[in-house]
């Protein structure tokens, strides 16, 4: 669960569309608001929360000043799918989906790590990893390791759950030591981050894709560990597509993916990588429209169903709407 609290957001219209990139509601019962870098979390009483993903884009931990369409919807839903598909292997915090951009469900202790596993060498790293670096979060990588090269068997790659800045990687034994999280939890949550990872990968497969990373958030109620937040959508992990794989990484070349990559990589390639005094390239409405496009072709392709617009003329009366109503006649 993202538990970040940013500058305060008020509802508009960004430039790109009618896109949803902060909300300020004020629902009855409501106790506080967590806004972290892509969704606003609303705590209603003493044990339920209300997430809304909205369209707020981030990167290298920074929130990029544009929203995309639809981004918040296809979060949402490709979460929701997945939270009802790994059910059977760890209990998660879902109770209702109310609107195709919200998620209501129970409030659960987070634990203060993020759980993020790899079944390839890529991404940040591939980057530490090509900078000479051979442990990863306490583990040992092989030498001679290229780009994309598949795992032996997935590795997990803990992180610290910054309240501000960035995300850090830490060992297994750090966690335990630092008391982050108990030696017994810890080695329920190595599990169930590896069962999940099992049935995202065969999910992706039959899909056609390659599950190559990603990253689980758990938190703990009335000592019943669950899985809470998003799982397997393209803001917490990457896919590649399955055909021309082995071609692309033999020849060394990029594969072709389904992720984020695609924004942190423009990013780059125009000077920008969260570094202080960077700043953000310009983020045209054609940019924003073609993110939007991939978020929606990934959204096709992991769940197999066409992606169906909401209506976003009032995305924001509609979200609180739905909301209200949802409360009206569940409590």
């Amino acid at each position: 669960m993202e538990t970040r609290i940013t500058e305060s957001c008020t509802v508009h219209h960004a430039p790109c569309t009618n896109t949803l990139v902060g909300t300020d509601y004020h629902f009855q019962g409501q106790a506080k608001v967590y806004r972290g870098k892509v969704r606003d979390v609303y705590f209603i009483g003493e044990d339920t929360l209300v997430m809304i993903a909205t369209d707020r884009i981030s990167a290298f931990d920074v929130i990029l000043p544009q929203g995309i369409p639809y981004k918040g919807q296809v979060l949402n839903q490709i979460a929701s799918k997945f939270l009802d598909a790994t059910v059977d292997i760890v209990p998660n915090w879902k109770l209702a989906t109310p609107d195709p951009m919200v998620t209501v469900g129970l409030r659960c202790e987070p634990f203060k790590v993020e759980m993020v596993i790899r079944g390839y060498l890529t991404g940040s790293a591939w980057r530490e990893y090509k900078a000479g670096a051979r442990t990863l979060c306490g583990l040992a990588l092989p030498e001679g390791m290229k780009e994309n090269q598949k795992f032996a068997t997935p590795i997990i790659t803990p992180t610290t759950k910054a309240d501000e800045g960035h995300d850090e990687n830490i060992s297994k034994e750090e966690i335990i030591a630092q008391g982050l999280v108990s030696k017994e939890d810890y080695e329920q949550l190595e599990k169930y981050t590896q069962a999940l990872f099992q049935r995202g990968t065969e999910i992706a497969a039959q899909k056609g894709l390659i599950l190559v990373d990603t990253k689980y958030e758990f938190g703990k109620k009335e000592g019943k560990i669950y899985l809470i937040d998003e799982i397997h959508t393209p803001d917490s992990s990457r896919y590649f597509y399955a055909e021309g794989y082995r071609e692309r990484f033999e020849k060394g070349e990029e594969q072709k993916q389904l992720s984020k990559e695609f924004v942190r990589k423009w990013l780059m390639e125009n000077g920008f990588q969260g570094k202080e005094g960077q700043k953000v390239p310009e983020m045209t409405p054609e940019y924003c429209e073609s993110v939007s496009e991939r978020y929606i072709e990934l959204y096709e392709n992991i769940t197999g169903e066409k992606f169906m617009k909401s209506d976003i003329s009032d995305v924001s009366e509609r979200i609180e709407k739905n909301i209200t109503n949802f409360f009206t006649h569940n409590l």
